[in-house]
């Protein structure tokens, strides 16, 4: 099991299959995808070689992230492949949802268990100024098709001061009889957003004080959950939770470690470097990978610098997929 000095094991692990995305978030890529690197992306044999060494250091869960990770071809053959090893319980997927009404019972079919959608506005407008997309009334349908076809869904949503803030009623209005996770996330500094997170930071204390006098509890956290705070309501099917990467104490449990489409080791989101693994990814060199990442962990970090506008390597959230 990976561990590191302060009594954290990494049983979860993110992977990018591409730092591309089609959506221009305003707290992500507000000028849209542009390629600051000459970089192949890993492919699909890389991937599962890669899946197969952390496995066999303990890793139970993998999360294929993007950018947008459905701009893969390969994307059902990552997740069948992944599959295969018997060493991991969980598949998940982060998305815009663009391609879940059309792809979500492809890639149930291939082995994918949960996948986590990004809906930052029920407002079709709100949701274009937001995204640059057009697509909410699809992305919508696509999260009724993931739950028709079995896969357990959460939906995120980035809290924006002039955008989202008060959104609450009508997310308890939507989780009302729907049995999806939705998440609220405190907006992060990254090197490129500085101003936009200045401007649109809001802490996300009124919504959990809010949940609180509607009745919601919180829930036991998984161990193979990430960082959301969850509260449920005995009249409600579905749930609300809360990232909030500001509070004292968000690192403690960390349980996640992440690597980039082009092959590199980020022990957090916001570590100042990635460290390349990409040599040991062939299958001549896989064998000699794992005790290179277990020398790697003493280098991880108590905690993130956030509170103090340290952002690390991470320029923008499509880098990591978040």
């Amino acid at each position: 099991m990976l561990s590191d000095g302060f009594g954290r094991q990494f049983e979860y692990l993110r992977v990018s299959l591409t730092d591309v995305c089609n959506f221009s978030c305003q707290y992500c890529l507000p000028d849209g995808y542009q390629k600051t690197h000459k970089s192949r992306f890993l492919s699909s044999h890389e991937v599962l070689n890669l899946v197969e060494v952390f496995a066999s250091l303990g890793t139970k869960k993998v999360r294929i992230t993007g950018g947008e990770p459905s701009l893969r071809k390969d994307l059902s053959d990552i997740i069948a492949g992944i599959k295969q090893n018997q060493h991991i319980q969980t598949i998940a997927l982060t998305t815009n949802g663009y391609k879940l009404t059309q792809n979500a019972q492809d890639w149930y079919n291939a082995g994918l268990d949960s996948v986590n959608v990004s809906v930052d506005s029920f407002d079709e407008h709100q949701f274009k100024v937001i995204t640059g997309s057009s697509k909410l009334k699809e992305i919508l349908l696509g999260i009724d098709r993931a739950i028709d076809v079995g896969l357990k869904v959460k939906i995120n949503l980035v809290l924006m001061k002039q955008f989202n803030h008060k959104v609450l009623g009508q997310v308890m209005q939507y989780i009302k009889d729907k049995p999806v996770s939705f998440r609220f996330i405190e907006l992060m500094e990254t090197g490129d957003n500085a101003i936009f997170f200045n401007q649109q930071h809001v802490s996300p204390a009124g919504i959990q004080h809010s949940l609180i006098e509607n009745g919601f509890v919180q829930t036991s956290r998984d161990k193979f959950s990430g960082p959301a705070r969850v509260y449920s309501h005995q009249d409600y099917v579905g749930t609300i939770g809360l990232i909030t990467p500001y509070a004292s104490g968000f690192c403690d449990n960390c349980n996640r470690l992440r690597v980039s489409s082009t092959g590199k080791v980020h022990l957090c989101l916001f570590a100042e470097k990635g460290y390349d693994i990409r040599w040991g990814l062939s299958d001549e060199r896989k064998h000699e990978l794992a005790s290179h990442i277990e020398a790697l962990m003493p280098y991880k970090k108590p905690t993130h610098l956030l509170q103090e506008h340290k952002t690390g390597a991470t320029t923008h959230l499509a880098m990591l997929g978040g």
